[in-house]
């Protein structure tokens, strides 16, 4: 663990400390999945309250987390703003990526960790951010490259909502995570074992660098700069062993 990631670990302790001792539920920043790694495998022992994890919706990839008192339930929410962004003139508006969005609302000086995950759409973009930047966010953010955008707040989210995706099928030996991963990525079994043992797999968020790492019915996996997967699980068995699975990908 290098210096920041250290520097993490104990702003994360000291968090779940000022839960214990004051009684009241703390938040994080936007956690990315190396962060979320270094929360899911910190000792239990080092924290002195449980915490929760959410990003605005279910399949986030980028989440807060929340420290609690006590294993009683309180009655909270995450401080998550979303931010729905719109051209001002259809007709005039560039097709505008996430790297666009992303780009704008950083060049307002805004740090990466008050952001949460970026949904686009389309015609508009749903940006989840830290309730504290909001405001300012929304009445700032009012071009995007050539584009002039109008900004909203919106509450009207399903926290069940999926991203677009592509179902893909595919044989495998065994469920392991390189198989399954050569299911949607189809590289070489040498390019696969260099993104795991590189540290840029994730299984339910927590890193996994073992290819031989053995995947449950919808563990969700994100692969760093590639994209998301959820295994599916197995639709059939053939005559010589091996397995019919399908992944969801997405796009």
């Amino acid at each position: 663990m290098n210096k920041e990631e250290s520097m993490l670990q104990k702003r994360l302790i000291e968090l779940s400390r000022m839960a214990y001792n004051r009684g009241i539920v703390t938040f994080s920043d936007f956690l990315n999945l190396n962060e979320l790694n270094i929360l899911h495998t910190t000792p239990k022992n080092m924290f002195l309250s449980q915490y929760k994890t959410y990003g605005g919706y279910d399949l986030s990839e980028r989440q807060m987390a929340a420290f609690l008192p006590d294993a009683l339930y309180y009655d909270y929410e995450y401080p998550v703003r979303i931010i729905e962004i719109r051209p001002l003139n259809k007709r005039f508006a560039e097709e505008l990526t996430h790297r666009d969005y992303l780009g704008a609302v950083m060049n307002l000086g805004i740090e990466r960790c008050k952001l949460g995950d970026i949904i686009v759409e389309e015609g508009r973009a749903l940006l989840f951010v830290k309730e504290e930047m909001a405001e300012y966010i929304a009445e700032h953010l009012t071009q995007i490259r050539h584009t002039s955008v109008a900004t909203t707040f919106t509450a009207e989210f399903n926290s069940d909502y999926e991203p677009d995706y592509e179902e893909l099928k595919g044989t495998v030996p065994s469920i392991r995570l390189d198989t399954v991963l050569s299911i949607a990525y189809p590289l070489s079994r040498s390019k696969l074992t260099a993104l795991i043992e590189g540290a840029r797999v994730f299984v339910n968020g927590k890193l996994v660098t073992s290819n031989g790492y053995r995947l449950k019915e919808n563990d969700m996996i994100s692969v760093r700069k590639m994209g998301r997967i959820a295994y599916m699980g197995i639709l059939s068995e053939t005559k010589k062993g091996r397995y019919m699975i399908s992944v969801r990908k997405y796009i």
